[in-house]
């Protein structure tokens, strides 16, 4: 059964409070953490760009686990922000991290659930005996227009899986997706940045398209939500993941240790995935983990995971990075 052999993360040293933003715009700072339920944001550096810091990531992931570079065979590198519009970012990573050149590359875009579609891909390569590991990162660099509601919750970040058979930190042992063409976000060529359609976002999208997937699962596996330790959901805010949650059956105490991650904002593609590490920091042997990315334009993946005995042995401290 393929799994998470290890992870990694980046989160930027600068940060901005959401009262900061409100004040420059004279709005109430209260209102907007109530209505947000964040803050905070992380800040990429004047010189980092979604690939640096998927770079830190991956190196992470890699840097403690003894295994030959060349036998990651895949690389993904998911983003809705690469820094350049024609060329891979996928193969810069490959270079830096010196995996060797015997490896399929590919950049990923889904909006948010970018690096999730890429683990479903790379799922597949490991079950056909392509390779025995794939290397999966999800990074974005924020582009919140001015006096939109992406200036306080688009963060910056990225996030790093190491994907393989053997030695797993926990197993992924079924996932699904749900998708249909709803236009909710999106950024045309030339266009610095994104736009979206408001609270349409939410209710025939955001809501709509993890509901399904989630229902879609628990039905294919016969499991339900009180089978789970805890329940990660894509989080744009820090309101959405509790609503959608509890409204599938989950509860407050199963979400919220993964809501930690909006306290810096949502980070695009790595939002999901950096609550998804956020849990594994807490996870025990044995415990199952329900997972949902969701991505405009529109779909979900849904994943259910569950421990291993090494999970322990392979935490990274990501509490102290977010402090």
């Amino acid at each position: 059964m393929a799994g998470i052999v290890s992870y990694g993360f980046y989160i930027p040293t600068y940060r901005i409070k959401t009262e900061e933003i409100a004040h420059i715009w004279g709005k109430n700072p209260d209102h907007i953490k109530e209505s947000l339920k964040i803050e905070e944001k992380a800040v990429a550096g004047l010189d980092e760009d979604s690939v640096s810091m998927g770079y830190e990531a991956c190196s992470m992931a890699i840097s403690d686990i003894p295994l030959q570079k060349n036998t990651i065979k895949a690389l993904f590198f998911g983003s809705e922000t690469p820094p350049y519009a024609v060329n891979p970012a996928s193969t810069i990573l490959g270079e830096f991290l010196d995996i060797g050149h015997e490896y399929v590359a590919s950049d990923t875009q889904f909006a948010c659930k970018a690096g999730t579609g890429a683990m479903i891909s790379a799922l597949g390569l490991l079950s056909s005996g392509f390779t025995d590991y794939a290397l999966v990162c999800a990074a974005d660099k924020a582009t919140g227009k001015p006096h939109d509601a992406l200036e306080y919750t688009a963060g910056s970040g990225a996030t790093a899986f190491l994907l393989g058979k053997e030695n797993c930190l926990a197993h992924i042992v079924a996932y699904d997706s749900f998708s249909s063409d709803t236009p909710d976000f999106w950024r045309r060529e030339g266009i610095r940045h994104p736009s979206h359609g408001g609270r349409f976002t939410g209710k025939p999208s955001y809501f709509f398209h993890i509901r399904s997937a989630t229902q879609n699962l628990l039905k294919k596996t016969g499991m339900k939500p009180d089978d789970f330790a805890y329940g990660v959901f894509h989080m744009p805010n820090g309101k959405f993941p509790l609503e959608v949650g509890i409204s599938l059956g989950f509860t407050s105490s199963q979400i919220e240790p993964s809501l930690v991650v909006t306290e810096l904002g949502n980070s695009y593609t790595a939002s999901a995935l950096m609550g998804l590490i956020a849990v594994l920091e807490k996870v025990k042997p044995g415990e199952k983990i329900f997972f949902a990315s969701y991505g405009s334009g529109a779909g979900s993946d849904a994943f259910i995971l569950e421990a291993t005995a090494d999970i322990g042995s392979k935490r990274k401290g990501f509490r102290s990075f977010i402090q």
